[in-house]
């Protein structure tokens, strides 16, 4: 019997600031377009946008 394929992929969010990223996981099937989030960068410290890399 053939096995599914995984939903959840783990994706890396990038910082429209600086260079910093997160790592985290998506489930590719509820969500189809790329994810973009407020989130802290310790870098410039404070919230800005981060994006879903490629």
């Amino acid at each position: 019997m053939a096995k599914k394929k995984a939903a959840r992929h783990t994706i890396q969010l990038r910082s429209s600031e600086s260079s910093h990223m997160y790592s985290t996981q998506k489930n590719k099937n509820n969500t189809t377009g790329r994810v973009e989030l407020m989130k802290f960068d310790p870098i410039v410290k404070k919230h800005v946008m981060y994006k879903e890399k490629k």
